[in-house]
């Protein structure tokens, strides 16, 4: 069955919005919506569980109420000030090392990750630091990092020998689990990878020229080029040239293809994997107390604002040894794709998961349509409170 008509089931099993007799307003103002109960069960991979609820929009606490109100007018605004700033720093850092320089036009794609020399020094030094520095100024002052041995691990470079030389130990790609876009300022700050990014990133101001010098993979869903590979070809293309060649940079891929709650491991998509070349397992967390880092049931202008306003944010880190595929991985993506899967769930205590980005999209509209009926119902019960009726008439009062 189609999104579509996953998408038309679910209307139609939305129960109909039957507003209380404003003559009587005794009744429960509101009970919670056992459909939207049933789909987090369903989808538990994007539920939220913070104090913030759902799609950021849950009834706070007093006590939680008053941090955000302070810090929405002290630390929200001086964090803005400052990331701006080191966005708009080395926005200026690129735009000097890439003057005279033509960018990479191969594939139908819009690069600057292969430059040479000083220029790619300091392209990549002042990316990671400031990266990191980004990290701090939005909370995270402390990042756990762990480099995990696994006997699985261990066992596949076994079978592929113990004789390789440096060039062919080089993984071709680190993967990573896709918790929150915070995932991609940490891989900046720690290996400086090419990530894959939608067409119109390119286009967006500042960030355009930083996801140039990244070497981003721009995805492009339509060309009329004729001997236009599409990503995946230029993916598998990038892994090989990276696996081969330590001075290329790396790709850094979320196979799973969104973000999850963070407790959740998704099916991965084999782009990562059909290289055959070696790979290198990444695991991220997020613990929080209030509120969570995220993305996945909330837009993306709340979001930001919420974790702005977090005086402390965490973010645990572990890496996992190469990741050598046997020739029977090698020769089957699809193998290859879940046994790393189900090594880093393994390692990560993470759940495995079988939804995807269709489940996804139906979650997020079903909570929206719940959020529309609560604004109607509630906005009906305070006009009852108030003595109007829905056309805003006054009440007789009764004599």
């Amino acid at each position: 069955m189609g999104l579509e008509s996953e998408l038309k089931d679910l209307s139609s099993k939305q129960p109909k919005i039957q507003l209380p007799d404003s003559t009587h307003d005794d009744r429960p103002l509101l009970k919670p919506d056992s459909n939207i109960q049933e789909l987090e069960k369903k989808f538990a991979a994007y539920v939220r569980n913070d104090v913030y609820g759902a799609m950021g929009r849950g009834h706070l606490p007093l006590k939680e109420k008053l941090l955000l109100g302070i810090a929405l007018v002290t630390l929200l605004p001086l964090r803005v000030i400052f990331g701006m700033t080191l966005v708009v720093v080395y926005y200026l850092i690129c735009r000097i090392c890439t003057l005279f320089s033509a960018p990479n036009r191969e594939e139908e794609q819009d690069d600057y990750a292969h430059l040479g020399g000083w220029r790619r020094s300091v392209i990549v030094r002042s990316g990671r630091f400031l990266s990191r520095s980004l990290l701090f100024v939005v909370g995270f002052y402390w990042i756990s990092e762990t480099r995990k041995d696994s006997a699985s691990t261990q066992e596949n470079s076994k079978n592929e020998g113990n004789h390789l030389s440096e060039e062919q130990e080089r993984p071709g790609a680190i993967v990573s689990n896709h918790v929150s876009y915070l995932d991609i300022l940490y891989h900046m700050s720690s290996s400086f990878p090419s990530f894959v990014a939608k067409r119109s990133v390119a286009k967006i101001p500042l960030v355009g020229l930083i996801s140039k010098c990244l070497g981003c993979v721009y995805v492009q869903r339509e060309s009329k080029s004729s001997d236009f590979k599409g990503v995946a070809g230029v993916v598998t293309d990038r892994v090989h040239e990276a696996h081969q060649n330590k001075s290329a940079p790396m790709m850094m891929l979320f196979p799973e293809g969104t973000t999850t709650n963070g407790d959740y491991l998704l099916p991965f998509k084999t782009g990562a994997f059909l290289a055959g070349a070696p790979v290198v397992p990444v695991i991220l967390r997020y613990p929080y107390q209030r509120f969570s880092p995220a993305w996945d049931s909330i837009t993306g202008v709340r979001h930001v604002v919420l974790l702005l306003c977090q005086f402390v944010n965490h973010m645990e880190v572990i890496q996992l040894p190469i990741y050598y595929p046997s020739q029977q991985e090698k020769d089957d993506p699809k193998q290859y794709a879940n046994n790393v899967r189900r090594l880093m769930a393994t390692e990560g205590n993470l759940i495995l998961s079988d939804i995807g980005l269709a489940e996804k999209r139906i979650y997020h509209a079903a909570l929206n349509v719940s959020l529309l009926e609560l604004q109607i119902v509630e906005e009906h019960c305070i006009s009852v409170e108030k003595g109007h009726d829905r056309g805003g008439r006054r009440l007789s009062s009764a004599s």
